[in-house]
């Protein structure tokens, strides 16, 4: 397997568990990674929310793997936002480190695509 496509499955199966993890919160409570400010902000309670951000998070890893190329640079864009929102929280900085060289590595896959 090279490189390209070790990405390519990375990037579409692990957004998928992850958004399949917002129904259950095996994985963890996701809405945890929420900030107060931010949930007060919700016109509905932080689970909804959460449900909402695991269908965004399945079908972008599955554009990755049928789309690479789009797929690869809405994930790195998602991650990105994702590791900001949490940067500006002030939480969970850790987090933010880990999604931000996530999202470099979806951007690679990005660029190597065709």
């Amino acid at each position: 397997m090279n490189e390209q496509t070790l990405l390519k499955y990375t990037f579409g199966l692990v957004p998928i568990v992850a958004g399949l993890d917002k129904f259950t919160n095996i994985l963890t409570d996701w809405s945890q990674y929420l900030s107060s400010g931010f949930q007060e902000l919700l016109p509905f309670d932080a689970s909804t929310f959460m449900i909402i951000v695991g269908i965004i998070e399945i079908a972008a890893g599955i554009i990755v793997l049928v789309k690479t190329k789009i797929g690869a640079i809405i994930v790195a864009l998602w991650l990105a936002l994702i590791a900001l929102t949490l940067i500006f929280s002030g939480q969970y900085l850790d987090v933010a480190v880990r999604d931000l060289v996530m999202a470099i590595a979806a951007y690679v896959l990005y660029k190597l695509s065709n």
